[in-house]
């Protein structure tokens, strides 16, 4: 599976005040690990069959779980048919499902 990484400027710039600020001491090494961690959250696509299988083992409809994403029916739909890909948001949420569970998105 390929990992998408998503560069941004403010992430980027944000890390490097929080860098600054851990140099002055006024961040502790705990924190600027935990804010490291945060920004190498990597989001990798997923193929169609792993987006149904998440959706089964949550024991959902097709039309619940893209409630629960915020999208369409005809969406989630042609994820799992291998029409569309997700990207952006819904694909962030599907990669915290395959972590965490359905409830940490609930």
């Amino acid at each position: 599976m390929a990992t998408t990484h998503r560069k941004s400027r403010v992430l980027e710039e944000m890390h490097e005040t929080a860098r600054g600020l851990h140099g002055a001491g006024l961040i502790s090494k705990r924190r600027m690990g935990e804010f490291d961690a945060l920004c190498r959250l990597d989001v990798h696509e997923m193929p169609p069959q792993k987006i149904k299988s998440l959706r089964e083992a949550s024991r959902l409809s097709q039309a619940v779980f893209a409630a629960v994403l915020n999208t369409s029916l005809s969406t989630v739909q042609k994820w799992e048919a291998g029409d569309k890909r997700p990207s952006g948001p819904s694909l962030k949420l599907l990669n915290l499902i395959e972590r965490k569970g359905l409830e940490a998105v609930l």
